[in-house]
């Protein structure tokens, strides 16, 4: 068996390993076994998003705890991170989500929480990866010691009161108006309610699923039905999930985007203005504009980068006692509430910075200038053969071109056969030319 575990958990083609009944059941043995220690009884929570395939692997998988000796509480559609809340709340020896988050619903995924509502470090993974290509059998649960699988109904409140307690108690969303995409995934029940209750009246699109539109020309993948909802509404500002609400991207009201960049550059300002950031310090990855760290330096605070993944920006908020992280696409880490990114969460902070300031999200939301930023994907046979001595010198090339005003990054991807090229500066001519000299030597 390869390596199944990427960036962020499990994921692929639905009935292409590694995402096939057969696999996903023995993941879900293994990582039964791995996290099954004492004398209690064991319990694991399973969620899923609103792809058409959850069924069937929410079955494996319970199927694979049950044999175990693992008992599964199985909670429907929900996003991630009320996976990650509910793992902790209701003291689970681990958390499950199925979904592949922003891909089309022919895909699909498994994220997995610890104990402690994290999601499982490198090592962890290649732990129950060895108990994977292992003969577990004989580390099954006897007869007497099987799972018991039962169904809970009353997650949805939970979570909706978790995420309303996350702002200042008081808080009302009155007189704002906001447009709400749900990508028709997993939070198209919970995300609403929560906006409603707290004030807010609330324009909801991609609240129908059918097991086949999650993602499909909505969500934080395409926002533009979201930027034409906002101005036929003349609502105040929009918002988009993803597919299982771990990210968001937002607009103003003029339809102008704010990216996860943005997001972190604004919620860092107004935390530092009420001394709430800790360490004087922001975490996001390699991909976020080289902007956000001017900005960030220019009001006091530093930018901490990553490797691209949620997972390692909250490791090394974790490390650092930092409570502040995201990338650009919209995974915004407040680990003074959450373990992981919350959409949802994240949206009601700005949505309280923008009633508090009475300010529209136009004036506000835009808090620097990003740099012109070019992105390229070129699919390699080989990720283990597309780098060589001639492109490092391309490369090198290129970065002396831009000396300190830009960056390249170049990467294979940690979930698909592809090299991912970034180049970002101030000319955008300049950069155009060094990204077409990268891609061709990589083709």
């Amino acid at each position: 068996m390869t390596k199944i575990f990427g960036t962020d958990g499990i994921r692929g083609k639905v009935n292409v390993e590694p995402m096939t009944i057969e696999t996903v059941l023995k993941v879900g043995v293994a990582a039964g076994i791995h996290f099954r220690r004492g004398s209690h009884r064991h319990k694991v929570v399973i969620g899923k998003d609103t792809r058409l395939s959850g069924y069937m692997f929410e079955s494996a998988l319970t199927a694979g705890f049950v044999a175990a000796g693992i008992d599964p509480i199985l909670v429907g559609p929900m996003p991630t991170p009320a996976i990650a809340m509910l793992t902790r709340s209701l003291r689970c020896d681990l958390g499950v989500m199925i979904s592949a988050s922003h891909n089309p619903y022919e895909d699909n995924g498994i994220k997995l929480f610890g104990p402690d509502g994290y999601k499982l470090s490198d090592q962890v993974e290649s732990e129950i990866t060895g108990i994977l290509k292992s003969d577990f059998r004989e580390k099954l649960a006897p007869p007497a010691d099987l799972g018991k699988a039962i169904r809970l109904d009353d997650v949805q409140g939970r979570y909706i009161e978790f995420v309303k307690q996350t702002v200042t108690r008081g808080l009302s969303l009155e007189g704002l108006k906001i447009v709400l995409d749900c990508a028709n995934g997993a939070a198209y029940r919970v995300a609403p309610a929560v906006f409603w209750e707290l004030g807010a009246e609330v324009v909801s699109i991609g609240i129908h699923p059918d097991g086949y539109n999650i993602n499909k020309e909505c969500g934080s993948t395409n926002i533009e039905v979201l930027k034409s909802q906002v101005l036929i509404h003349d609502a105040d500002v929009g918002i988009a999930l993803d597919g299982d609400a771990d990210r968001l991207l937002m607009v103003d009201e003029e339809g102008a985007l704010i990216d996860g960049d943005q997001i972190l550059g604004m919620i860092a300002k107004y935390w530092l203005k009420e001394n709430k950031v800790r360490g004087d310090c922001v975490v996001a990855t390699v991909m976020s504009n080289l902007a956000l760290e001017n900005f960030l330096n220019e009001i006091g605070l530093s930018l901490l980068r990553t490797n691209v993944g949620d997972r390692y920006v909250v490791e090394e908020m974790r490390e650092r006692g930092l409570n502040l992280g995201g990338e650009q696409s919209g995974h915004i880490i407040l680990s003074d509430y959450i373990t992981t990114g919350d959409g949802i969460i994240a949206a009601l902070q700005i949505l309280s910075i923008i009633k508090n300031l009475n300010e529209k999200a136009s004036d506000i939301c835009h808090v620097f200038d990003p740099l012109p930023q070019l992105l390229k994907s070129l699919k390699v046979r080989n990720l283990k053969d597309w780098n060589s001595k001639k492109l490092q010198k391309v490369i090198s090339e290129g970065e002396l071109k831009l000396g300190e005003k830009g960056r390249i990054l170049v990467r294979p991807s940690g979930t698909e056969p592809v090299v991912r090229i970034m180049v970002e500066g101030e000319d955008l001519e300049m950069i155009n030319g060094i990204l077409i000299n990268i891609a061709n030597e990589i083709k």
